[in-house]
């Protein structure tokens, strides 16, 4: 009987339970955050008008103070331009597949609230000034 006792405090000392963790995307603390974060909730669908063709204008013109909604609206309008040259024969086609992979990154990356440059074309987006 004191054999099965001790088991019983073995077991009982073995199974601690592990400290509660916050849920993913939510920190311990409780404040608010960042700017460049709320900025993103807030302006998450101009952004994603930037990767739609000639609707990249809307959000180039109308939201200047998101940072978030440039950011991906410049490569939006890199990304329409490179369209134009997928009419090119053998190139061009190339060119569409790459940029269709772009977009679908692109389109993750803003339902993310990332800023995350896109290759190539996020360099050549930088260089615009609007």
């Amino acid at each position: 009987m004191e054999e099965q006792m001790n088991q019983n405090q073995n077991q009982d000392n073995s199974q601690n339970p592990a400290p509660q963790q916050p849920p993913v995307g939510q920190s311990g603390n409780s404040g608010s955050g960042s700017a460049e974060d709320k900025d993103a909730q807030k302006n998450k669908l101009w952004a994603l008008l930037g990767y739609l063709g000639i609707l990249c204008l809307i959000p180039l013109l109308a939201k200047k103070d998101s940072k978030f909604a440039q950011f991906h609206a410049k490569q939006g309008l890199v990304m329409l331009i490179g369209w134009f040259f997928s009419w090119v024969p053998i190139f061009g086609w190339l060119l569409a597949l790459a940029l269709f992979i772009f977009w679908i990154m692109a389109v993750i990356s803003v339902f993310q609230g990332k800023m995350k440059p896109l290759p190539i074309i996020g360099d050549l987006a930088e260089k615009i000034n609007i």
